[in-house]
């Protein structure tokens, strides 16, 4: 009689059994570095010289305040100018009105007089003479044209007037950028000018202007990733991840905001950016971080170990033992697999009781007496970017 053998087997537990639910996570560690999430040189509008300066490297600002004020002695006497201007022409307006109220009423009067003619000579004929009628007529009709024009006067200086309003308020829009103000919430991180210093107008295409100062939006980073190719499809936008920075000793939360939905033909990732957060300003953009991207989980899933598994010609089996403890080799399909735990999607049911390792030893139909074990444990596989799914390092959590 053939000798039985003893060989390790593990129990397929349930989610329900006394070792709690079984998952397993596949997660990608990615390394970055933080970006402001916005950067600004800020240029001056007009040329002048600084007067003063309010701000140093280092200084938190506001939108709206004033970071520097320059000199510009020019843009004063144009301002003047332009609204001495707009005066003149509203003076202009205010005589062609005059000049329109006259002519309406001489033309009514003398249209009066014409038609007053013309009836006294329809009623007696030869009564009014017809070089005196001519007259009037003619008079009527000089006093009309004399309203058109003095209306054409008064049309033009209104737009006169317009143009000085127009011109004054260009003026002083102008006069206005000798206060330089903050774009944006944020910390200076640069000065490039002092007091007395010429700023040149940043809109002067043929000089290269000098900025006043660089502000950097900081309370909320970029933190940029480069995401393999072969984990893009896991990448969604609104996805919560989290965010180690070693400099500070803290974890933070960030979301997935914006990624290129292009893979670098140089690096084979795609450029990844998570938007974190930073109020407090306890994070300086410059700072390297790390974060993991979820790429698969399975929760309350049926698992088996690894080394249960057997792969010919691209097909993956298991031996198991039916109810007579006899070796019985069955094909399965599997999902995730992590270092330790390997998913399996079809072929095995909860209960069934699997061989791990040493395979080669056993025959179908062979009779062994079993020893089981239990090792089920929750398994999170933890894959460094650029390791191509060929390197991981588990852990599992009891």
């Amino acid at each position: 009689m053939k000798a039985q053998r003893t060989s390790r087997l593990i129990l397929l537990l349930p989610a329900s059994s006394r070792c709690g639910a079984v998952s397993i996570s596949h997660i990608l560690s990615l390394a970055g570095q933080f970006q402001p999430y916005q950067v600004v040189d800020v240029h001056a509008k007009v040329s002048g010289y600084i007067r003063h300066i309010y701000v140093d490297i280092g200084d938190k600002v506001h939108a709206g305040e004033t970071l520097a004020v320059l000199e510009v002695p020019e843009l004063d006497a144009q301002l003047k100018g332009s609204v001495s201007e707009l005066k003149r022409s509203q003076d202009e307006i205010s005589r062609a009105k005059h000049e329109v109220a006259r002519a309406e009423s001489e033309y009514s009067a003398l249209h009066a007089d014409y038609h007053r003619l013309k009836q006294a000579a329809a009623a007696q004929p030869g009564l009014i003479a017809q070089q005196e009628l001519d007259d009037a007529q003619s008079k009527d009709l000089s006093s009309e044209a004399q309203v058109d024009a003095a209306k054409a006067a008064l049309s033009a200086a209104t737009q006169g007037a317009d143009v000085a309003d127009a011109n004054r308020q260009r003026v002083r829009d102008l006069n206005n950028y000798t206060q330089v103000t903050a774009p944006l919430n944020g910390v200076i991180v640069w000065r490039y000018a002092d007091t007395g210093a010429l700023i040149q107008a940043g809109t002067a295409s043929e000089v290269q202007s000098l900025p006043i100062v660089k502000v950097s939006q900081s309370d909320l980073l970029r933190l940029r990733v480069p995401v393999p190719e072969n984990a893009v499809s896991y990448v969604h936008v609104g996805q919560q991840v989290q965010v180690r920075v070693d400099a500070v000793n803290r974890s933070f939360a960030g979301m997935v905001v914006r990624f290129t939905r292009d893979v670098s033909l140089d690096t084979r990732t795609m450029e990844t950016e998570i938007d974190v957060p930073n109020k407090d300003l306890s994070l300086t953009p410059g700072m390297y971080a790390n974060t993991e991207l979820q790429l698969e989980h399975k929760s309350n899933t049926l698992t088996i170990p690894v080394t249960a598994a057997v792969r010919e010609n691209d097909k993956q089996s298991v031996l198991v033992l039916d109810g007579q403890d006899r070796v019985q080799q069955r094909t399965i399909q599997t999902g995730v697999q992590g270092s330790e735990l390997l998913e399996v999607t079809s072929g095995l049911s909860e209960g069934d009781r699997v061989i791990d390792g040493g395979q080669s030893k056993y025959q179908v139909g062979e009779k062994v007496t079993p020893k089981l074990k239990q090792e089920m444990a929750d398994e999170i596989l933890r894959q460094q970017s650029g390791d191509g799914g060929s390197q991981a390092d588990g852990e599992d959590g009891h």
